[in-house]
């Protein structure tokens, strides 16, 4: 039997005195294409008298652009949400043939549509170091994919921060560093 969780967010922006905004772009539903069912959601925007449209992204999530015609004392965004948290094997997909061994070459025609999702900023030094010594020598691509994963968890430590934005890989490796320094 799953588990169900129920999720409750709410942020507030308060300012002090009338303001004009910007159209609010809030990313704060689930994909349609994700593998956890969701059983109830709701989005409740404050003031009265918005304007939303529900927008999808080029990877398929949902946006909602909000308007405030008026200015606006504050901004509340409240969402709700029952998750079912089911088991999911990890491993519930296949290769293709040509994908089964590590290293691999996508054919060309793939290789064109993933191009945006294969471009990367240039490393730096803790990267490139990093990189440096993962074993790249041929074997099947799932024992590679589940060695990188076990020692990516044993190495970065999960951390939390209240910072805004995307971590960069060069701050991830130096936060870890300090982490397992501060445990001996």
């Amino acid at each position: 039997m799953p588990i169900r969780a129920a999720l409750h967010h709410k942020t507030t922006y308060l300012y002090d005195r009338p303001a004009t905004v910007s159209p609010q772009v809030v990313r704060l539903r689930p994909a349609p294409h994700c593998r956890t069912p969701i059983n109830a959601y709701s989005l409740k925007i404050e003031p009265k008298g918005h304007f939303i449209n529900w927008q999808q992204d080029p990877q398929g999530n949902h946006l909602a652009r909000i308007v405030f015609p008026e200015p606006i004392r504050y901004f509340s965004v409240e969402v709700d949400l029952v998750a079912e948290l089911t088991v999911i094997n990890p491993f519930d997909f296949f290769l293709e043939p040509y994908a089964e061994t590590y290293p691999f070459e996508y054919a060309p025609g793939l290789r064109k549509e993933l191009a945006p999702f294969l471009e990367a900023e240039p490393a730096g030094p803790r990267l490139k170091a990093y990189l440096a010594s993962v074993d790249r020598t041929e074997q099947r691509a799932i024992t590679f994919l589940v060695g990188l994963n076990q020692r990516l968890q044993g190495d970065v430590k999960y951390l939390i921060r209240l910072e805004p934005g995307v971590q960069s890989c060069e701050e991830t490796l130096e936060r870890a560093k300090r982490a397992v320094a501060r445990e001996t």
